[in-house]
């Protein structure tokens, strides 16, 4: 099983344009006691439990949930799970991704698919 996360922007009403946003990614949910620990668990998998449904309001939360991760590596790693399915690596590299889209499209919304 896992997580898919979808980010749509809404049509604009006073121009009627609206900025497509090519970024919907996948992640194992293997990695959600990892996610836990360094405080990307409800940033990622659960926002609407936040209340959030824009990206602006999740970026905070992206930010020091990565800064988390890099800061303690070695403790994050023990979370790996045994499957192999996904790793600190993986966890990574998704929510600095998810961090960037996100910086760039502050008014998209949250769409989440578990």
């Amino acid at each position: 099983m896992s997580l898919d996360i979808y980010l749509t922007n809404k049509k604009c009403k006073k121009c009627g344009y609206s900025k497509p946003i090519e970024f919907d990614f996948n992640i194992t949910h293997n990695l959600g006691k990892m996610a836990s620990k360094c405080g990307l668990y409800y940033a990622m998998w659960r926002p609407e439990e936040l209340g959030i449904k824009k990206t602006k309001y999740i970026i905070p939360l992206l930010k020091e949930g990565i800064e988390n991760l890099k800061e303690h590596k070695e403790f994050y790693l023990q979370f790996n799970p045994e499957n192999g399915w996904g790793n600190y690596d993986n966890l990574l590299e998704q929510a600095e991704n998810y961090l960037r889209v996100c910086l760039e499209n502050p008014e998209a919304e949250i769409e989440i698919n578990r």
